[in-house]
C-alpha cells in the first residue's frame, strides 16, 4: 500500500520548482529513489521532463536538495530544543520525542530521507547534506557526553557517547518501516515508550521518577517539541 497519498498537481509558474521537489519527495518516500522516474513525476505535475531537468539538472541533485532541506530543519529544531532545556536528560528526551514526531508531522520527507540516507554518500553532490548530517550526529553525541560528564546520565561500561548516539539514531531511523500515522496511538505515546526504553538505561540511579516525567506523553516536554517542529515547518 502506498505510504503517501497520490495526487495530480497543477503548479503555478512561480511555485513550479517547489512543487517539483515536493512531488519528488513523495515519490521517493513511496517507491524509493530507484523506483522514482522523471516520467511519472512529470505526469503528476502535468509538465515535461525537460522542465524538471531545467530546474534541477538531474535526479540525484533533487535528492541532494531534498536531503539538505530536511536535515537543516532537523538541526534547527534540535538546536532550539537544546537551547530551551537546561539538562542533558531533558534535552535527550526532547530529541527522542522529536525523532518520532517527524514520522507523523513530516512523513514523506522523513521516509525519503531515512530510506535513502546512504545514497551517494561519497558523491560530491551530497557533500553539504552529509556535512549537516554529521553536525546533527555530533550534536546528539554532545548531549549524551555532557550527561555522562555531569553524572546525570550513566556512562556505559562498554562504548562511549558516539556509540550510544548511533544506537539511538539506529532505532529511530527505522521507525518509518513500522510507524503508522493512522494507527491507534498518538506519536507522543510512541515517543513516550522510546524515552522509557532509552532513558531507563541511561539515567543515573534513583531517577525513575525523572523517566516517568520525561516520558509523559501529555507533559510539557512533548508540547515543546511539537511547537518547535511546527515553527520550522516550511510555509505552504
Amino acid at each position: 500500500m502506498s505510504r503517501t497519498a497520490s495526487r495530480i498537481v497543477r503548479p503555478a509558474e512561480g511555485g513550479r520548482r517547489e512543487e517539483i521537489l515536493e512531488q519528488f519527495v513523495e515519490l521517493v518516500a513511496d517507491k524509493g529513489y530507484d523506483g522514482t522516474n522523471l516520467g511519472e513525476l512529470a505526469g503528476r505535475l502535468g509538465i515535461s521532463k525537460g522542465t524538471i531537468v531545467h530546474h534541477f539538472t538531474s535526479k540525484d541533485r533533487m535528492l541532494a536538495e531534498s536531503h539538505l532541506r530536511y536535515i537543516r530543519r532537523r538541526l534547527a529544531e534540535a538546536r532550539a530544543l537544546i537551547a530551551a532545556l537546561p539538562t542533558a536528560p531533558e534535552r535527550l528526551a526532547a530529541l527522542i520525542h522529536a525523532f518520532i514526531l517527524y514520522q507523523h508531522e513530516d512523513r514523506a520527507a522523513t521516509i525519503a530521507f531515512q530510506r535513502e540516507t546512504v545514497r551517494f554518500r561519497e558523491n560530491e553532490v551530497m557533500a553539504e547534506a552529509q556535512q549537516q548530517r554529521d553536525e546533527f550526529f555530533e550534536l546528539l553525541a554532545g548531549v549524551l557526553q555532557s550527561g555522562f560528564d555531569d553524572g546525570s546520565l550513566r556512562a556505559p561500561r562498554h562504548g562511549d557517547a558516539r556509540l550510544a548516539a548511533l544506537a539511538l539514531l539506529g532505532s529511530a531511523h527505522w521507525a518509518w518501516t513500522w510507524y503508522d500515522p493512522k494507527g491507534p496511538g498518538r506519536p507522543e505515546d510512541v515517543a513516550a515508550a522510546f524515552v522509557e526504553v532509552h532513558l531507563g538505561g541511561l539515567l543515573a540511579a534513583g531517577t525513575r521518577r525523572a523517566v516517568d516525567e520525561l516520558a509523559d506523553p501529555d507533559g510539557p516536554l512533548p508540547a515543546l517539541v511539537r511547537a518547535t517542529v511546527e515553527a520550522t515547518r516550511p510555509a505552504p
